[in-house]
């Protein structure tokens, strides 16, 4: 089975987890950017998947990140960019992207992103700020 989604719109990646003290307690949460790009991401598998149940085999995950170059940069350098002359070097991190997408998809597209034992993944420039995600069996190769 291969399944593959696209998440419109700038990527984002995992936000560090935020603390607060109650009291004596301290509580671990997820600030409010991060929550709502792991929604997008979540929505947008739940549509890939159509209904099907999580894959629960080891897979491959290939993710092409796509980042929108500045406004403010000259048009040769744009043409750079966008050629793919010039690779990404930027924010958002792209390890912190995978790990938005892999929680995200967590019991969507698969049961645990422990299953996930390849991941393919790649950050470039592109007029169109997205993600594309490619989730496989590694045995569908």
């Amino acid at each position: 089975m291969i399944v593959f989604f696209t998440v419109t719109g700038a990527p984002r990646g995992k936000g560090r987890p935020k603390f607060a003290r109650r009291g004596k307690h301290t509580h671990v949460y997820t600030d409010e950017k991060t929550v709502a790009y792991e929604t997008l991401i979540a929505n947008a598998a739940k549509v890939a998947m159509a209904g099907l149940l999580p894959m629960s085999e080891p897979l491959e995950m290939v993710l092409r990140v796509y980042v929108e170059p500045v406004a403010s940069c000259s048009r040769k350098a744009r043409e750079s960019m966008l050629s793919g002359a010039t690779w990404p070097a930027k924010k958002p991190d792209l390890d912190n992207v995978v790990k938005s997408v892999l929680d995200a998809c967590n019991g969507i597209t698969f049961v645990d992103d422990a299953l996930v034992v390849r991941i393919n993944a790649e950050k470039r420039y592109s007029t169109v700020g997205r993600v594309e995600v490619t989730l496989q069996g590694v045995d569908d190769f």
